[in-house]
């Protein structure tokens, strides 16, 4: 179900100030649950459906009888605070997935599966920290004609009284007390080393002597750490600077926790993939925008199909998949053409979640569709998909990669929201200094206002009163940085 299929036909009146956010597949499933409550008992084609664990009650379902073709239970929404916590233990009681090695350059933002353990001392010999002149004893030295280079092999001792020029980094010599950085030394007329800072004094510069500390400006062998010494600990996420730690440790390869798998199923006959929007079909949003989004979520996408509104494709695609997560967007709702429901009770799927207490999104769903693969389903608006990403795909995806949960913040709302009557909403804000500015354009077929967005603001039923402090989501490459997110 997609943008062009919005409607607002049906709409509970107490609901019209919220019109924006709706769109067919959540009228659908508004006017489902009020006609079931207005009913008062069940019709002939109207069946009780249990929620799952944690849920609402049942509610009652219009043409929801055993064995009708097309026809599905639905659930009274999960509140999205629960939608998440079902999603990040769905993950959870998964299997644990076997730590792969793999190379340094193809590990960034990976989990490290395995403690970081130093394969040799940091350095691994005393180097010099400046260049200058290696000392040996107190001074003035007699420098030898001979320098010592980064990157060559161990130079001769040295002996009471002798210097040797020295670059930063390069293999300090045997029995060297110290090193003596460029700006402080000066040669005699006689060749011979001195250690000296520039003092002013009036018109006329002098020197003063400087006192050389024992192992001044050596980084001694083991400085850093020690081999077997542990660097990070397993579930440490590795970052450009985890990579250059891990080489300077002597790591080729690295045991990760492996990305999870995903396989994007992008529904709906009235999808284009290229030029302008034309008779009747619009371009298709999510087809270019759910990859890279599952991917700074941390998931490795293996596959992106285009199904159109094909109840057998969607079948086979479902049942012939290998991925850990099936993302499909749209057909989440009961009209003609949404097939994801049935098909999922067709193959004997288990709904963990069955619509969210969430605008935009409230149809989203959450189903295990084998001991280790589960699907989400997004609604075809694409704010209601992202919507539907951020509260069941990424937790989901999150937990399977090994990552941490990130540390809760909120911040001040720059002016009041207008909420749901009784939905959690998430609407995109900018953040300046310190307070989330709502976007506009934040309806359920609108990008203009995430695109523009550093998080998403979590607004309670009702609304928020401008200097509120909202919990907020972070959108993955507001903080991290575009390159670093999508690697």
């Amino acid at each position: 179900m997609t943008a062009a299929r919005s409607t607002r036909d049906g709409q509970d009146s107490r609901d019209t100030e919220d019109a924006d956010d709706f769109d067919v597949e959540e009228a659908l499933a508004l006017v489902r649950g009020e006609s079931a409550r207005a009913s008062g008992e069940p019709g002939r084609a109207e069946r009780a459906v249990p929620g799952p664990q944690g849920t609402d009650p049942a509610v009652l379902v219009p043409g929801a009888q055993d064995g009708g073709e097309g026809k599905h239970p639905r659930h009274r929404s999960t509140p999205w605070p629960e939608a998440r916590a079902i999603a990040e233990r769905a993950a959870r009681s998964l299997s644990r997935r076997t730590p792969v090695p793999v190379p340094l350059d193809a590990s960034l933002g990976l989990v490290l599966a395995a403690p970081l353990t130093a394969l040799t001392d940091l350095p691994s010999f005393d180097t010099s920290a400046m260049d200058g002149w290696a000392v040996a004893g107190p001074g003035p030295w007699e420098v030898r004609e001979d320098g010592v280079l980064a990157g060559h092999a161990e130079p001769e001792r040295l002996s009471d009284g002798e210097a040797v020029r020295i670059a930063t980094g390069a293999r300090v010599p045997r029995d060297a007390t110290a090193v003596l950085r460029s700006e402080h030394g000066r040669l005699d007329d006689k060749g011979r080393l001195h250690a000296g800072v520039a003092q002013e004094q009036g018109p006329a510069r002098s020197r003063g002597v400087l006192a050389l500390a024992h192992g001044q400006d050596i980084r001694p062998r083991g400085q850093e750490c020690r081999s077997g010494d542990q660097l990070l600990p397993p579930g440490a996420l590795v970052t450009p600077a985890v990579l250059g730690l891990a080489a300077a440790a002597g790591y080729d390869t690295l045991a990760v926790v492996p990305r999870p798998r995903a396989e994007v199923l992008v529904l709906g006959d009235e999808l284009l993939t290229g030029g302008l929007p034309r008779d009747g079909l619009i371009r298709d949003a999510l087809g270019p925008m759910l990859p890279p989004w599952l991917r700074a979520l941390g998931a490795e996408v293996v596959a992106v199909r285009r199904l159109g509104d094909d109840a057998k494709a969607l079948h086979k695609a479902i049942t012939g998949s290998r991925a850990d997560l099936i993302v499909t967007t749209g057909g989440t709702a009961g009209g003609p053409v949404d097939h994801v429901h049935p098909i999922l009770s067709r193959i004997g799927a288990e709904l963990l979640v069955d619509g969210v207490k969430v605008r935009p999104g409230h149809p989203m769903l959450l189903a295990r569709t084998q001991e280790n693969q589960h699907l989400v389903g997004l609604p075809g608006n694409p704010l209601a998909a992202v919507s539907g990403l951020l509260t069941l795909a990424e937790p989901m995806l999150r937990t399977l990669a090994g990552r941490t949960a990130p540390e809760p913040y909120t911040l001040p709302l720059g002016e009041a929201v207008q909420g749901h009557p009784y939905d959690t909403r998430l609407i995109p804000v900018s953040l300046r200094g310190e307070r989330a500015t709502p976007l506009h354009y934040n309806g359920p077929a609108m990008l203009r206002g995430i695109a523009a967005a550093d998080a998403l603001a979590v607004v309670p039923p009702g609304g928020a009163r401008a200097g509120q402090e909202l919990d907020l989501i972070d959108l993955p490459w507001a903080a991290a940085g575009i390159d670093a997110c999508f690697v």
